[in-house]
């Protein structure tokens, strides 16, 4: 018995040791050089090997953004509605390299990103644009960013771990091809740190801008045990950027980072924080599908509430007020499905969320709650509506009376 065990175990090592030593790091660099005078950014991609990767296929969106590719090996690019563009790395160390636009303006005269003679907001996500990657077994690309700025601007913040002045490290175990997405921000800044549980977190805009750093900070240190409580997973790293008019008065979450106006309050006056809201949204990361967008959306509006409400933050009176306001904003609300929602679908999912929570707890006699849901969504790769009332189901140990109505079919 002992040398079977012994020759398994052996067996073992050996097939471990051998699918470790078979991926073979190959280096893959972005360089990213800010050029305020054309509001442009140029990037390169460096692949060290380039006979690693068969092929890239870069989703260009309407191709408007990107301009100028030069590429060691192969480059073709498709014009369309949804321009691609493909590239095919010359065997030995190969490089793509293009320009991208950086500021993207709104009909109503605002900025999603924009760039500045002394700073630039920008997104990861259009540097890089999502491509897919087709690449040899056996194969593991290492990413870094690097940004050069431009003279007498000082810094730069990312989501990404640094690992050098103006360098990160970027690692997305949930993706095959590592680029660097979510909010970044260069230029002359301001920004505050603080440790939050096991997460960095970093509060950053262009100086002047009014953000208000240490409100931020201390908002989220007094939500943060809540926070800790109800996600199971938590990142290292969070990076909190703001801007004045005339960017866009919103707040919208990225990967590992939260774009918010200096200009908008921490919380409204009806109660609710968009700091928070989009907190739950990062920390969520809720993949919804088949017109089911009232589960993302509604859990974020509702842990934007939740938690506040469970840290201390709302008095039961402001509590009851909230719930008519959502009652009043949702009255006309016929059906929770859509691609996307609109404000009013989203406070009657809040609603229908508050309900099944209240469901959840009274059945299990207060052992399980909407926390648990929250959780098995978060373990799923995608959430659609039939899938979230199974999970429910499965919480309660029986049919949700909640779910069966007209709202979710």
């Amino acid at each position: 018995m002992a040398g079977g065990l012994r020759r398994a175990l052996a067996v073992g090592l050996l097939l471990l040791s051998s699918s470790v030593w078979a991926a073979k790091k190959v280096d893959l660099d972005y360089h990213v050089r800010l050029l305020p005078q054309s509001d442009q950014a140029e990037v390169r991609l460096t692949l060290a090997q380039g006979s690693a990767v068969r092929s890239l296929d870069f989703d260009l969106g309407d191709g408007s953004l990107y301009s100028d590719f030069k590429a060691d090996g192969q480059w073709q690019l498709t014009p369309g509605k949804q321009t691609r563009g493909v590239w095919r790395p010359a065997a030995d160390k190969a490089s793509l390299t293009y320009r991208v636009r950086i500021s993207h303006g709104r009909k109503n005269g605002s900025f999603d990103t924009r760039m500045t003679p002394t700073w630039a907001l920008m997104r990861g996500d259009d540097l890089v644009p999502p491509a897919k990657l087709d690449q040899q077994d056996g194969i593991e690309l290492v990413s870094r960013l690097e940004f050069e700025l431009p003279n007498g601007w000082k810094s730069v913040e990312t989501a990404w771990p640094r690992v050098g002045k103006n360098k990160f490290r970027v690692d997305n175990v949930s993706r095959l091809f590592d680029r660097p997405t979510g909010w970044m921000l260069a230029g002359h800044l301001g920004s505050r740190r603080t440790r939050l549980g096991e997460t960095e977190v970093t509060v950053a805009s262009p100086r002047g801008q009014g953000m208000r750093r240490m409100d931020v900070l201390t908002l989220l240190t007094f939500v943060w045990p809540q926070v800790q409580a109800v996600y199971p997973r938590h990142p290292t790293k969070l990076l909190i950027v703001g801007a004045n008019d005339p960017m866009w008065r919103g707040s919208l979450g990225a990967h590992e980072s939260i774009y918010l106006n200096t200009r908008l309050p921490l919380v409204s006056e009806s109660g609710t924080s968009a700091v928070v809201r989009e907190l739950a949204q990062v920390f969520g990361r809720i993949n919804d599908q088949q017109r089911s967008d009232w589960i993302s959306e509604g859990f974020a509006e509702y842990y934007a509430i939740e938690l506040v409400r469970r840290a201390g933050g709302m008095s039961d009176e402001r509590y009851e007020g909230l719930q008519k306001k959502l009652a009043r904003d949702s009255q006309k609300v016929t059906t929770l499905r859509g691609e996307q929602i609109n404000p009013a679908q989203v406070s009657k999912a809040v609603l229908l969320l508050q309900e099944l929570d209240r469901e959840i707890r009274l059945k299990t006699r207060n052992k399980r709650s909407l926390d648990d849901v929250l959780r098995g969504a978060m373990h799923l790769e995608s959430v659609d509506t039939k899938a979230f009332v199974q999970l429910a189901d499965s919480v309660i140990g029986e049919s949700s009376k909640v779910l069966d109505t007209e709202l979710l079919q």
